[in-house]
């Protein structure tokens, strides 16, 4: 993967893309349900508002904050105490704040900030295993990349893809075993190889040259299949062999409990997408 301040300013352009796409929308339109049940436009925004600070706590807390890394302790605490409901609840209260897009923008500098000041080496709590700033960087890159996509089907727009998906697809390629793992499956001893056409046209590859298990098709594609925001059947992602046909109807880049996908009118089939 590419350096943290590349990285970083990866994050950077897709947090702007996503707010110029948002900044001229009416309040009808932040108002708009997306494929997501139950979230509307606000709501996608002010997930990413609150997790962007989230971010911003802990990362500043593993550049010796003591203040912050107290908050984050705080914070995960609170997370553990409603596991299934604690992200809902934070989307549903920030949703209502008056300067929500302020507020997103401010955090989300600061969030970037903290994220280039991080010592080498040192690590980052999180809700799940502690992760190096430039882990951090692309967690927060496909996460706001994903809700970008919610937003953009929402309001129906079509978005250009760049070959900032690069961190999108990596994660997508590096989750394959935590995906069997959620679902309670042992996952293949044998690595697989993923041969992605990024938007750009470069060849993008993963594993070895001679394993038997591959998977291929256009970044983009993969992209969405592993973020779960398109139905498998919608997309040009191919597999070859058994067990890389099947990871292609679990992956799962994102944390959390097995997602439930998208059906073929683009809706969540479940609940709430937790990317």
């Amino acid at each position: 993967m590419a350096d943290l301040d590349s990285l970083v300013d990866d994050l950077r352009a897709e947090g702007n893309d996503l707010d110029a796409l948002v900044a001229e929308l009416t309040p009808e339109q932040w108002a708009a349900p997306t494929p997501a049940a139950g979230w509307t436009v606000a709501h996608q925004i002010a997930h990413l508002s609150w997790t962007d600070h989230v971010a911003e706590r802990t990362t500043s807390g593993a550049s010796g904050d003591v203040e912050a890394k107290e908050e984050f302790a705080l914070t995960l605490k609170k997370a553990w105490e409603n596991p299934t409901g604690f992200v809902d609840e934070a989307a549903e209260e920030e949703s209502r704040d008056p300067e929500l897009l302020s507020t997103w923008r401010t955090r989300r500098r600061a969030m970037n900030e903290a994220l280039t000041q991080v010592p080498a080496g040192a690590k980052i709590d999180w809700f799940g295993p502690p992760m190096s700033a430039a882990s951090m960087a692309t967690a927060r890159l496909m996460e706001t990349w994903a809700h970008g996509q919610d937003v953009a089907d929402a309001v129906g727009v079509t978005r250009v893809a760049t070959d900032r998906i690069r961190g999108v697809a990596h994660i997508g390629v590096r989750t394959r075993d935590f995906a069997y793992a959620i679902n309670q499956q042992t996952p293949p001893a044998e690595p697989f190889r993923i041969e992605l056409t990024a938007p750009s046209g470069e060849l993008w590859i993963w594993g070895p040259e001679n394993a038997t298990q591959r998977v291929s098709g256009p970044a983009l594609d993969f992209c969405l299949l592993v973020t779960q925001r398109a139905h498998r059947d919608d997309l040009a992602v191919h597999a070859e062999g058994t067990d890389a046909a099947h990871w292609l109807t679990i992956a799962q880049a994102f944390a959390g409990p097995p997602g439930a996908g998208r059906d073929r009118a683009g809706r969540t089939q479940s609940g709430r997408e937790q990317a």
